[in-house]
């Protein structure tokens, strides 16, 4: 079987690597059921559909597709993964413009713009309408309860999500943890980067004990956790 995390005999963590980075399959394995957190870029789904395979479910076991926001390598399969399994998609409403490819990019985010511009043409890219709203604080009811995390600043609609039960936060692209370096996301993917340090704040007050990115090195929520403690103390002196 591939690569996951059993944070507990019922709740398993599959990443689903790819292109650009990992999106995540949360799998309820009392329940039979999974959710998405995010979807990856065109031509990732095989990877994905080995994994539903490999722990025995099915396209429509997918009950629910939360998005941390919608940039092109966490969309880019939202409208196939929408079709294939009927899950409603959980986003901010203001990362419904970044999933329809009219967000207006300024400044140095402009790069942003155009590099998602030119991937969408290259991969046929479709967007969908974003079925339920994500509140900040709210607690999505899948995985044994998800609490959004409002993190603004690589988009302004930026999410994580939160799991109290196992004191495990997704924290989407607040930042990369890789073996030979911790960073903030470029500052030309940042759409609103003033913000970023009040959700870096965010994430040090909530004090998760593990923390999983999308761009990482190594399936291991405690030593990204660690990683971001010292990026915090660098980067909020």
């Amino acid at each position: 079987m591939s690569n996951y995390i059993a944070v507990h005999a019922s709740f398993h963590i599959h990443p689903i690597r790819g292109w650009a980075g990992s999106f995540h399959l949360l799998h309820d394995v009392a329940r039979r059921q999974a959710v998405l957190i995010d979807t990856g870029l065109a031509g990732e789904l095989p990877r994905l559909r080995r994994t539903l395979e490999e722990i025995g479910l099915t396209w429509p076991d997918i009950k629910a597709i939360l998005l941390t926001h919608g940039h092109l390598d966490h969309t880019g399969n939202l409208a196939r993964l929408k079709e294939r399994t009927g899950a409603a998609v959980f986003a901010h409403p203001l990362e419904q413009s970044h999933i329809d490819g009219t967000f207006p990019y300024r400044g140095p985010s402009r790069l942003c713009g155009f590099l998602e511009a030119a991937g969408r043409t290259l991969f046929g890219y479709r967007g969908v309408s974003i079925d339920q709203a994500l509140v900040p604080d709210a607690e999505v009811p899948y995985w044994g309860g998800l609490r959004v995390i409002h993190l603004p600043g690589h988009t302004e609609g930026h999410c994580g999500f939160y799991s109290r039960r196992f004191n495990l936060l997704f924290s989407g692209d607040l930042f990369a943890s890789y073996w030979y370096s911790t960073h903030l996301p470029p500052l030309f993917l940042n759409t609103y980067p003033e913000k970023i340090p009040a959700s870096l704040r965010q994430v040090k007050e909530l004090a998760p004990g593990s923390i999983i990115p999308n761009h990482y090195s190594g399936l291991d929520g405690g030593l990204h956790r660690g990683k971001f403690d010292s990026l915090v103390e660098s980067r909020l002196r």
